[in-house]
């Protein structure tokens, strides 16, 4: 008691930050903070419905605008909230939306496009529900260009998985994520349940693949090779990054994250495993220990080395969160950050909340460059960047 005779006020614990100095910078697409915003019926540049993958590069930003059937670029990196698109592609114009939009066909149209990436100056889009990778030789300035070169297919209107028969070195079910690491291309193969990497980089169309990860051959495609979780398996593998001496897939429906080092040049077992305690566990989170070692379907990694200081992050996809490592946990370590939740016990949609700046809902695609992260928010139908200030 005080000498008032009223209790004495007892203080709330301080809360930890555990975001390591990350918050969001800007975010594109539906509005924030407040309720969700649900897309308009007809789309605009600057609206999204639930984006699926991201490229944050130095000149560009690229989104998989996933629900909307297309693929939008900034030419040089977003400065404003909901600032619009410079170009669409895979749809006539910023208005329209739909697979193979306005009857023309697959030729310019895409079916859930996923992963995004520029490199070397190209751009390189899985449209994953049409079994392909499409590429352009230089990122398009005007809207609607159609693609330079197709792979997976036989041509630019074939849509079929595996092109309509058994599973090859040269084909594709869902490819979801790709990557160049250690000079080799590499796409997850999602719906054939392997990884798959070229030599030489972007392999012409037709090539097979040089290598082929977590399948026996280039011929199978059951999952975890119809067995249970192994090192030498998958169930969905999603997302490709990794270094030199690194190659890292994110096995989401494993629930982990798995790398190989060195980089494989033919199927062989990982070496390293992230989000479970072996390399036999697929334990969902939260059915497991609330910590920061566990994920819940994690559809997203990303490795940078940008200005020196070594991250990873993963999407917690499920867990509706972040997790950064300074460095690589290859012992097995916990996440040294977590991004939207208050600590590695909690996993709510928007914190079981409104939506807000800091909040996700299903974060599926990240791309993570040097101080900057942007995620594809895409329960909240929208990128969020976020930028970390060093403390």
């Amino acid at each position: 008691m005080n000498v008032s005779g009223r209790p004495a006020r007892v203080d709330a614990a301080p809360t930890v930050d555990l975001s390591g100095g990350w918050a969001p910078e800007l975010w594109l697409g539906a509005p924030s903070p407040g309720g969700l915003a649900l897309p308009p019926a007809r789309p605009t540049m600057a609206w999204m419905y639930s984006p699926r993958g991201v490229f944050l590069g130095e000149n560009h930003l690229v989104v998989a605008d996933s629900g909307n059937h297309r693929v939008l670029v900034w030419h040089g990196l977003p400065t404003a909230d909901e600032q619009a698109a410079d170009v669409v592609l895979g749809q006539p114009d910023g208005t329209t939306e739909g697979r193979a939009a306005n009857g023309r066909g697959p030729e310019r149209g895409m079916n859930l496009p996923t992963g995004v990436l520029v490199h070397d100056g190209r751009l390189i889009v899985a449209d994953a529900w049409h079994h392909r990778i499409l590429i352009w030789d230089e990122v398009p300035v005007l809207d609607d260009t159609p693609p330079d070169h197709v792979l997976g297919q036989p041509d630019s209107v074939g849509v079929l998985p595996n092109q309509g028969g058994e599973c090859s070195g040269a084909t594709f079910y869902w490819p979801f994520g790709m990557a160049v690491v250690a000079g080799r291309f590499w796409v997850a193969d999602t719906g054939n349940r392997r990884v798959l990497g070229w030599d030489g980089g972007i392999p012409d169309p037709g090539r097979p693949a040089d290598v082929v990860l977590g399948q026996p051959n280039g011929t199978q495609r059951e999952e975890n090779r119809g067995g249970a979780a192994s090192a030498e398996s998958f169930r969905w593998p999603h997302d490709v990054t990794g270094r030199d001496d690194l190659l890292l897939v994110a096995d989401a429906g494993d629930h982990r994250v798995l790398g190989w080092s060195p980089p494989p040049d033919a199927d062989r077992a990982a070496n390293v495993v992230i989000g479970q305690p072996d390399f036999t566990s697929a334990t969902e989170w939260p059915y497991g220990p609330h910590t920061g070692d566990r994920v819940r379907f994690p559809y997203a990694v990303g490795l940078d080395g940008t200005g020196g200081e070594e991250r990873l992050a993963v999407a917690d996809t499920a867990n509706n969160r972040i997790l950064l490592w300074d460095g690589v946990p290859d012992d097995g370590r916990a996440a040294d950050y977590v991004l939207a939740q208050a600590d590695f016990g909690s996993n709510g949609e928007n914190r079981w909340t409104s939506v807000q700046r800091d909040t996700l809902c299903w974060p599926y695609g990240i791309s993570l460059r040097g101080d900057r992260l942007a995620v594809a928010d895409s329960g909240n139908n929208r990128v969020v960047i976020w930028r970390r200030t060093p403390r």
